[in-house]
């Protein structure tokens, strides 16, 4: 390879950061786990959720803030950008080297941060889409893979424990990044100007939005409740719109200057082995299933190949599984349990936190486990133990109690584990399946997968609840006496979809004229979109069932020659 420059940032390319010889190779894992710790805290996104909510009411939402619904897509966004950036930016990284890769990710993840809190502050909603969503998720996709095909390259005797290491620090980010984020929020939130008690404040309204009638005008206001004003020091009553800060947007700032330091440092102990090398006295061990391979696979070659689109659908279908219960794991425990004494605000919040713990170890240990029992037996092992377990949730849901709620939470932690698990093994059997040579190419491209999933997740999650509590609905209506609905509700029964529209009419709400003895269905919501997430994982056995060798038709030799000539 030439070591001639060509550009001013030649000097960040892979041929220009060959480790010397006698390099410890453990100075690269830690990089690779600080670039994921800070990119992970993607996971801590629904924090900012709150506070954009009420970014010009502060204490409670403005007529002009923006609505839930409107910036929960901001968190889909970034996972998006991260798949399509780690597809294409993968031969990239191939070519330039991951330190290259590392510095760009460390620059559109902090820009981001940057470009999102100038949204926040003017309220432009599409700059906080475009910051944080695509060039933040861009940056998170670069950030993944820099240190795939490095790592892999430093530890081929421990391909599975040198990438859940990683891939771990991603799990665990929002473990780091949700503390600090509310420490943040609160440092920079400024309360209000408070006007009064509700009652001591002339109050009219206008086009849907409240004014106080005051010497000099009307002006805008909310009107706080005792726990909105609490969290801001303050009493409930009228405040006065624009003149507090929740923060978000010096929290957007601060996280982007420290999280751009902290990556770029990083990304510059990456060093890459050089042609050859071998970990001393390492010599490598033949593979009785047959899968590990010595040959190549080029990165164009590999989407031509049945075996990347099994392994696509495998991590599809396992993070789709995984994502949807994320995403209502804390829904559902409340729901499920919640007329639990031992279920609290405070057991809700530690049972998030857990979450994350169980995401995060699971990316280590069962990557790890991989390098001996094979990754195919692996994920093997994911499938069927997780289909197990889904079933199992609607079991004791049903059941109620302490003891369910015990079965509930290993159940949901195992499937934690299994769910960071397959994240950080993926590389590793991609490397088994293709060879070393473009891996993190071929591993960017397969996390389109990711993509799909945390679309799809979420999507399939929200959908199939809704239909089973509007089903639930339907059949506690149709048992409650008309004139009981309509005494309860202030409407017939007969404007039953409207009031469920406005959330008028609730399963809480009708549970309380239903007939005595009538079960309270909120515990089964979630069946159906269990037994649903355990047929994903039946599809996904049998797809790595299906993982056979890739054949020598295929290996680089054979289709990309002048590949091997440059390598």
């Amino acid at each position: 390879m030439s070591n001639s420059s060509g550009g001013a940032l030649d000097f960040l390319k892979k041929e220009n950061i060959i480790a010397p010889e006698g390099y410890n190779r453990w100075r690269v894992p830690p990089a690779s786990i600080a670039i994921h710790l800070c990119i992970g805290s993607v996971y801590a996104w629904s924090v900012f959720n709150p506070p954009l909510t009420r970014e010009l009411g502060v204490v409670a939402s403005a007529a002009e803030d923006w609505s839930l619904s409107s910036v929960v897509w901001i968190f889909s966004v970034a996972i998006v950008s991260l798949g399509l950036a780690a597809a294409f930016g993968g031969k990239w990284l191939e070519k330039v080297g991951p330190r290259y890769v590392g510095v760009v990710a460390a620059t559109l993840w902090g820009g981001g941060f940057l470009i999102g809190s100038l949204g926040i502050s003017s309220h432009q909603l599409w700059l906080v889409y475009l910051g944080y969503g695509v060039l933040g998720g861009a940056g998170l996709g670069l950030g993944y893979v820099s240190p795939v095909s490095t790592l892999i390259r430093w530890f081929p005797d421990r391909r599975g424990m040198a990438t859940g290491m990683a891939i771990m620090g991603f799990g665990g980010g929002a473990m780091i990044g949700a503390p600090l984020i509310q420490w943040l929020l609160e440092l920079f939130q400024k309360a209000p100007t408070f006007l009064g008690a509700e009652g001591a404040v002339a109050l009219v309204t206008e086009g849907g939005k409240r004014f106080a009638e005051t010497a000099s005008g009307k002006i805008e206001v909310v009107v706080a409740t005792v726990e909105q004003a609490a969290t801001f020091g303050g009493e409930a009553g009228v405040y006065v719109v624009g003149s507090g800060n929740t923060g978000a947007a010096s929290t957007f700032m601060a996280l982007g200057i420290g999280y751009f330091i902290v990556m770029m440092i990083a990304a510059f102990q990456y060093r890459v082995p050089r042609e050859g090398w071998k970990p001393a006295g390492w010599v490598p061990k033949p593979s009785t299933s047959g899968l590990v391979t010595r040959n190549n696979v080029h990165i164009d070659q590999a989407l031509r190949t049945p075996q990347f689109w099994l392994l696509w659908i495998v991590l599809c279908f396992n993070v789709t599984a995984g994502i949807g219960v994320i995403g209502v794991a804390k829904t559902m425990i409340n729901e499920i349990f919640g007329d639990l004494a031992l279920v609290t605000a405070a057991f809700a919040g530690t049972y998030v936190l857990m979450i994350s713990v169980f995401n995060m170890v699971g990316r280590f240990i069962w990557a790890s486990t991989s390098d001996f029992i094979g990754r195919k037996n692996t994920y093997h092992c994911f499938f069927v133990l997780g289909t197990l377990l889904y079933v199992s949730i609607p079991y004791w849901a049903g059941m109620g109690g302490t003891g369910a709620l015990f079965g509930f939470y290993v159940a949901t932690m195992v499937i934690f584990t299994m769910y960071g698990g397959g994240f950080a093994t993926i590389p590793a059997y991609l490397a088994d399946i293709f060879g070393t040579m473009h891996v993190g190419g071929i591993h960017g491209r397969l996390l389109t997968a990711w993509s799909t999933a945390g679309v799809l997740g979420p999507f399939a999650i929200t959908y199939l609840r809704n239909l089973s509590k509007d089903n639930a609905i339907a059949d506690l209506a149709s048992k409650v006496d008309p004139a009981a609905f309509a005494e309860k509700f202030g409407a017939p029964l007969t404007q039953l979809n409207e009031l469920v529209a406005a959330k008028t009419v609730t399963i809480a709400g009708l549970m309380d004229i239903v007939p005595a003895g009538t079960v309270d269905p909120t515990s089964s919501l979630y069946n159906t979109t269990m037994y649903c997430m355990a047929a994903l994982l039946v599809i996904a056995f049998f797809a790595n069932l299906m993982v056979r060798p890739v054949g020598e038709r295929h290996h680089v030799e054979k289709t990309h020659p002048d590949a091997v000539a440059a390598e």
